[in-house]
This record gives structure tokens, sequence and C-alpha cells, in this order.
């Protein structure tokens, strides 16, 4: 749409609900919300340190991102089944249905299991599973994208890697997660060159709280095509520039970026400056279950905090669409719905 129609700012929190997006930054086992964690734990005979759904919400005060990967892999302890695993894809897919959420690009962590002698198999074939059920019942576009740990070693990730293979077809990317600072993206440079040979996109984390020095290396060693964070991006203007010339997309999350103190108030959250400096901003939960929300909580609250306007919220439901790992005429598909959405309430 080359000319936006006015959206009236009473109509802003129903234009950030309906309108169409894409979410390209949600881990998996970050959706796994408390009540299944018990429920799960239960019907597998797990015990977990938690006496109730209660304190284990309480344990959710973090004060940096280590303190929130204590709790999400003591979490992620009572996914045992195929079952388990498409439980909680298929828990994710229904809220992001209702997030009007069209496509899904979703993050797992296959070393967090195999590592508990979970079979790969187990964990792959229960999400993709779940996956296929969403496009047939709830109309949802969905993929996967395999994770390394970066805490973890680069002869590990081959590992992992060589172990998901036979299931190539169920991925369509890999990414690097997990503990950022003192694990630079250059560690998993080789891994990274050979997932280019086997033709799977590449993402990483990098520039959450790590410096905007490890964008520079995702960007220039590891080669990917979309940075996942990348908020301490603003503290170097050259690489400012090189993300907005590029277009090389930011996968933002803006409230775990609050609730990990990346930014001490939503208020002070530079999403604004970014998209303002004309990078490709998308909008994410991250982890919605440990950080407070699912995507159109980050789309509510983000713009009730620093003032984001209709027109950035379209250009941000845009970016998602242009950001994503498909073919350029779905993209023009979701870009019409958007388009109507706008029209609609203006």
């Amino acid at each position: 749409m080359t000319s936006l129609p006015h959206v009236p700012a009473e109509r802003l929190t129903e234009l950030l609900a309906r309108m169409p997006k894409a979410e390209l930054h949600i881990h998996i086992e970050g959706s796994l919300e408390p009540e299944l964690i018990f429920a799960m734990a239960q019907r597998n005979g797990v015990a977990i340190p938690y006496a109730s759904v209660e304190e284990l919400r309480r344990a959710y005060a973090f004060t940096n991102l280590q303190s929130f990967l204590d709790i999400y892999y003591a979490g992620a302890s009572v996914l045992l089944t195929e079952r388990d695993f498409f439980d909680m894809a298929w828990a994710y897919l229904e809220k992001a249905r209702a997030d009007n959420v069209v496509h899904a690009e979703i993050f797992f962590d296959p070393q967090t299991h195999t590592a508990r002698g979970v079979a790969m198999e187990t964990v792959i074939g229960g999400l993709h599973r779940a996956c296929e059920q969403a496009r047939a019942q709830l109309g949802i576009d969905a993929s996967l994208i395999l994770c390394f740990l970066r805490h973890l070693s680069e002869a590990e990730a081959f590992e992992t890697l060589e172990q998901a293979l036979p299931w190539r077809d169920t991925f369509v990317g890999v990414g690097l997660d997990s503990s950022e600072v003192g694990h630079p993206p250059e560690k998993f440079a080789r891994v990274f060159a050979r997932c280019r040979e086997l033709g799977l996109h590449l993402v990483a984390h990098a520039g959450e709280e790590g410096p905007p020095e490890y964008v520079w290396t995702a960007l220039d060693l590891l080669k990917v095509e979309r940075v996942d964070h990348g908020v301490q991006s603003s503290k170097d203007a050259r690489l400012m520039r090189r993300l907005a010339q590029d277009r090389i997309p930011l996968t933002v999350c803006p409230l775990s970026n609050l609730k990990l103190c990346v930014f001490p108030r939503l208020e002070d959250h530079n999403i604004r400056q970014l998209l303002e400096a004309g990078l490709a901003v998308t909008v994410n939960s991250d982890d919605p279950a440990y950080f407070g929300g699912y995507v159109n909580d980050n789309y509510l609250q983000t713009a009730a905090a620093t003032g984001l306007s209709a027109a950035q919220a379209w250009q941000l439901a845009n970016n998602s669409f242009e950001a994503s790992f498909v073919d350029a005429a779905q993209k023009r598909r979701w870009r019409d719905e958007l388009d109507a959405v706008f029209a609609s309430l203006a």
C-alpha cells in the first residue's frame, strides 16, 4: 500500500490485535506454560523443584539471561515423549492463531533434550506434526528452525546437525541461542558454513546482551540472513547503516528485553529508534510463558509505552512478512491482508 489510510488513534489497539503478522523469534520450549509443565511432570513421573503452579510463576523474577535460562532448562525437563512436544507446540500455535499470526518460524533446542536421552526423532516428530496439523486445522503456516546452544562446543553442534539430517525436510534453517556473553558467533563459523552448503537458512542471536561486535561477526562470519534481537546495534552507527542498507531483519522481543533487564523500562526500549533509522525491525515474543506475553501483548504494550503510530505498526507487520523464509507471492498475499485490515479500520 503506497499511502496508508488514516487509522484513528482510538482504534490502534484494535488494529494491533487484528492485523495479520508473522512471528519469527519464538523458542517453543519457552512457550511451555507452568500449567502444562505440571501436567507433563505428572504424566511422565518427573519431579520438579516447585510445589505449585503459583510457586513456579513466582520464580519468574529474572535479573539477566542466565537467571532465566536456569529455570528454562528445568522446565524443559518434563518433555519426554512425542506427545509432549506436540502438545507444547499445539498450545503455542493455538495462541498464535488467536493473535492473528499467519506464519510462525519456530525455534527448537534439540540439545536440551538429546542430552537427557530424548531421541531427535521424538523431538522433531512431535513438533513437525503440530506444524502440519496447524496448517490443516488452524490455517496458520508454521516451520521449524533448529538452534544450536552456544554455551556448548561447535563439535557438539556438528553432532546435533548430523543427528537431525535424516529429518532435514522438516526444518527450514538453523539458529544460535542460549548464553550470549562469552560465546561469540565465530565460535560456530564452521558449522554454519556446513549448514549454508546444505541450503539451510541461517539466523543467530546477537546483540541482546552481547556487544555490537557480535552482530558484525554474525553477519560477516556466520553470514546470517536475520539477526535475532540485535538491539545493541544502536550503539554502533556504522552497524546501523549496514543493517539499514542491506535490509537485514532484526527479530526484536520487547517484553523479553524488559524482563531480562536489557532495558530498565519498556519506555526506554529503542525499537522506535531502530525503525526510524530504516531497519527491518520485527516484533516477537521470544519465550512468552516466561516473559509475560505472546506476540500481541508485545505489540500492545510496546505501542503504549513507546508511542508507536499506526504507520509504524504497519511497517512492523510488513517487515515480519518481508523477513520470513517464504516465497514472494505468499508475502504479497499477507501484505494484501494487512492492507485490508488497515482499510477496514480507517
